[in-house]
């Protein structure tokens, strides 16, 4: 098994880590696929990832050069799993843009740096072109890894609900409802991205979004992290907690097996 992507499928700020530069947990949901199907698992996620850094263009870590993930692709893969596309479109990075812009303008010494920081983050909301490039990046890496591995099982696993249908104003959330609206018209575009990418490919798709909606910020049972302290975080902001990967993990074998 190969795992392909950026945070979502590395496990960002999960324990343990595992890979420091790559931001890669050994409790990501790759790894607990892996363990569950008995596969010898080769995983070269790295958070920050896009698709091009996926497929050519080497992701800058600091002072530090990490190769496409592509390039440690093992040709014998029986089943490869994907997650990219979220940076693509500026998500997570807007989301946490906007938390720290709330937090910030809160206190009254940096109220102005924090508007200002709010404001910058959604006033160039991903386009259509973007949203078809991200889609076609997805589409790229799949070509590309059929042409290694002909046989491989290619599973395109989506985002986790950050922002769900109910998800308000809260500590855990610091967003007003027209913040909300948009990070979920981006949540919508990504969806967009992969559904293309499968109806492009022989792909399949593990629809993680759908069956997590509500599982989302405010929600009883949040698979993802809220804005928190640092010593309160089980994971990196806005991402996937360890309640929320042994979900993807559970959704991902449950597809692996329906469908021999």
């Amino acid at each position: 098994m190969v795992a392909l992507g950026s945070s979502f499928a590395a496990g960002a700020g999960i324990t343990p880590i595992i890979d420091r530069k790559a931001n890669r947990s050994a409790g990501n949901y790759p790894h607990l696929v892996a363990a569950s199907i008995g596969a010898k698992l080769t995983d070269v996620t790295v958070s920050g990832a896009t698709t091009k850094t996926i497929l050519r263009e080497p992701q800058r870590l600091g002072l530090r050069r990490l190769p496409p993930q592509m390039q440690s692709f093992a040709p014998d893969a029986d089943v490869v799993t994907l997650t990219a596309g979220g940076n693509d479109l500026r998500y997570l990075g807007t989301l946490v843009s906007v938390a720290y812009g709330s937090w910030l303008e809160a206190r009254p010494a940096t109220r102005v740096l924090g508007r200002r920081l709010r404001a910058a983050a959604v006033a160039s909301p991903p386009t259509q072109r973007e949203v078809d490039a991200a889609a076609a990046g997805l589409v790229s890496i799949v070509e590309a890894i059929r042409e290694r591995a002909r046989s491989a099982r290619i599973l395109l696993v989506n985002y986790l609900t950050v922002v769900g249908p109910a998800t308000a104003p809260s500590r855990a959330a610091p967003f007003t409802a027209d913040e909300l609206a948009s990070f979920r018209r981006i949540a919508d575009q990504l969806k967009q991205a992969f559904v293309i990418a499968e109806s492009a490919t022989d792909a399949e798709l593990v629809d993680v979004a759908a069956i997590s909606e509500t599982h989302g910020l405010g929600s009883q049972d949040p698979w993802v992290q809220g804005f928190a302290p640092r010593s309160a975080r089980e994971a990196a902001l806005f991402h996937p907690t360890p309640a929320g990967m042994r979900a993807v993990a559970s959704a991902v074998v449950d597809h692996f097996h329906s469908r021999p």
